[in-house]
């Protein structure tokens, strides 16, 4: 399994010589797998770069699965340049999120007044799937979760060949959303994950004005990734006033806390461009 990064922000793409080395764009990640089949997670503004490199690779053939149906999820579909191609198959999966369907959504990123090209004049071959308990995509089995998110949302873990990869975006541990399950939950869904990406936006401070906004502080992350003994910690979903400087400050506070507490476990924030094989 190699995972790519193309998108670790929140909320909204930023730019700026402050945000280099994590990036700016909003969430989009690849997944490849052993028998080179091309899964891709969210269609933040991310899946415009997404798009450009798998076409240069003459990939075209790809399953798009959503994690929830917020704007910086979703703005970056009509971007995505292999949907305006004859020759693309595209499946996209993802649970309804409690507001309309899968189609509907990306329909509505591509509505007037919002874009000028209609969802019609889409090329590729694309099918829809709703929801499911649990999929496989040619050797990963791919198993969902529901978020602790406003408006509801799915988490996935990913396993293939004894590797497991967990994804868990826009996932507020310190609040039960409508729909949301318990901090315990969320753990052993979790437990013994070689890696874990995990909404990590706020501090401390931040959260006192911020709770049940639908993420989490990265002390809570960092606990649930030490309860659960996953051995790789990724900070995901960074918030966009999060400068680089300020985003290293959190992972050295994060390593002086896994240090104190006499456990093994690799923490650092997720960048863009950043690529894993499990």
């Amino acid at each position: 399994m190699i995972i790519r990064c193309w998108g670790s922000r929140g909320s909204i793409p930023v730019s700026g010589k402050k945000y280099l080395r994590y990036g700016g764009n909003t969430t989009c990640l690849e997944i490849k797998t052993k028998d080179d089949k091309i899964l891709i997670v969210d269609a933040g503004s991310g899946i415009r770069e997404a798009g450009n490199a798998l076409t240069a690779e003459a990939y075209h053939d790809f399953a798009l699965l959503l994690t929830h149906a917020h704007w910086d999820h979703v703005m970056g579909f009509p971007f995505f340049k292999p949907i305006y191609s004859f020759r693309t198959n595209l499946n996209v999966w993802g649970c309804p999120f409690a507001q309309a369907s899968i189609k509907e959504i990306l329909q509505r990123v591509m509505a007037s007044p919002n874009f000028p090209i209609k969802f019609e004049y889409i090329r590729a071959k694309i099918s829809y799937e709703d929801c499911f308990e649990s999929y496989q995509l040619g050797s990963m089995s791919i198993t969902p979760i529901a978020l602790s998110h406003p408006n509801r949302g799915t988490g996935y873990k990913f396993v293939e060949n004894g590797k497991t990869f967990v994804f868990l975006t826009d996932n507020e541990l310190g609040f039960k959303h409508e729909g949301g399950l318990d901090f315990q939950d969320y753990l052993e869904f979790c437990k013994g994950a070689d890696l874990l990406f995990h909404d990590a936006e706020y501090k401390e401070e931040e959260y006192k004005r911020t709770r049940s906004w639908g993420h989490s502080m990265y002390k809570d992350v960092l606990r649930l990734a030490l309860d659960a003994g996953v051995k790789q910690l990724g900070l995901f979903h960074h918030n966009q006033e999060r400068i680089d400087s300020e985003i290293d400050a959190i992972v050295s506070d994060c390593s002086k806390i896994i240090k104190k507490s006499g456990k093994r476990l690799e923490c650092f924030a997720v960048g863009q461009s950043m690529e894993f094989r499990l």
